[in-house]
């Protein structure tokens, strides 16, 4: 097993690239030993002296480590534990469903590939050798899923949700097969949008909501309506904004059940800290408050 490493703008924190999945999608953060404790592999790499925190990507390993500690010094432990890991046949996460992506909620069938085996190990290629390095430095990530007609869906984390017109023009460019590139869970069909509470909601996102916030740099997606639960992601300059959960519970959330009163929830799925899953995160200011 060949794991390479990568940096990034924070000199404390390096990326393990182990070439082979880690988690099914999204990113999920241990910044604690008591936090790793459903992760095998988190609590190996939490039992390194040195090691503060440790984030799991689709395919890449991050570790945070003390600002006094030497990464010549830690890498040797860290690279080790990754391999005897992934040698070991454990689970990187325990409880990690190995259904529908983990996101309650959605019955729908995900797009599957069809076009030549060719054609789809050249996306591969520009992802990993075009996209993925710009991106993660950045904050985010991006990850082939499927490569459906002449539709490229990916998945996307953090900062990408902001670069799709970018990423969609360069692929277009270099394959002309491609005409549409998008995230995933957008070609997932949702009839929760053309419902009644799916249309108000848009309609206020369109016309009240994302006008304000545009001055500001940002944007408030609608990801789906499931039965009266409302879910949104922050794009732009709302994402990782340390205002947000103000925003969303006193600004986006009075908004939304002024227009649809029978909301009961609004969740933002939006990876603020590339430290949680960007889908289907409860909120944190109760039953109906989305933060």
């Amino acid at each position: 097993m060949f794991i390479q490493t990568e940096a990034t703008p924070n000199p404390e924190t390096l990326n393990f690239l182990p070439g082979e999945r880690v988690i099914k999608r999204g990113t999920v953060e241990f910044p604690t030993r008591a936090d790793a404790e459903r992760s095998p592999l988190a609590k190996r790499l939490h039992a390194i002296d040195g090691v503060t925190s440790v984030l799991f990507g689709a395919d890449c390993i991050t570790v945070t480590k003390a600002d006094d500690q030497d990464w010549a010094l830690l890498k040797p432990p860290i690279l080790g534990a990754i391999m005897d890991h992934f040698t070991s046949g454990q689970p990187v996460i325990e409880d990690e469903r190995e259904d529908v992506d983990d996101e309650p909620g959605i019955e729908a069938l995900e797009p599957v590939s069809d076009a030549p085996q060719e054609k789809i190990d050249q996306v591969k290629e520009l992802i990993a050798t075009r996209l993925q390095p710009g991106i993660r430095d950045m904050g985010g990530d991006v990850a082939f899923h499927s490569f459906a007609g002449t539709t490229v869906n990916l998945h996307l984390q953090g900062a990408a949700y902001g670069m799709v017109q970018q990423i969609e023009n360069m692929l277009m460019h270099l394959m002309p097969e491609i005409d549409k590139v998008q995230d995933v869970m957008d070609a997932i069909p949702k009839p929760g949008l053309d419902t009644p509470i799916g249309k108000a909601v848009r309609e206020v996102l369109d016309t009240r909501i994302n006008p304000a916030v545009a001055g500001h740099g940002g944007h408030i997606a609608l990801v789906d309506v499931q039965g009266k639960r409302v879910i949104l992601r922050l794009e732009g300059g709302c994402q990782g904004c340390g205002m947000a959960s103000v925003t969303l519970r006193q600004g986006v959330e009075a908004e939304i059940r002024s227009a649809a009163p029978e909301v009961e929830e609004v969740l933002d799925v939006t990876d603020h800290a590339s430290g949680s899953n960007p889908y289907f995160q409860p909120g944190k200011g109760g039953a109906s408050a989305s933060m």
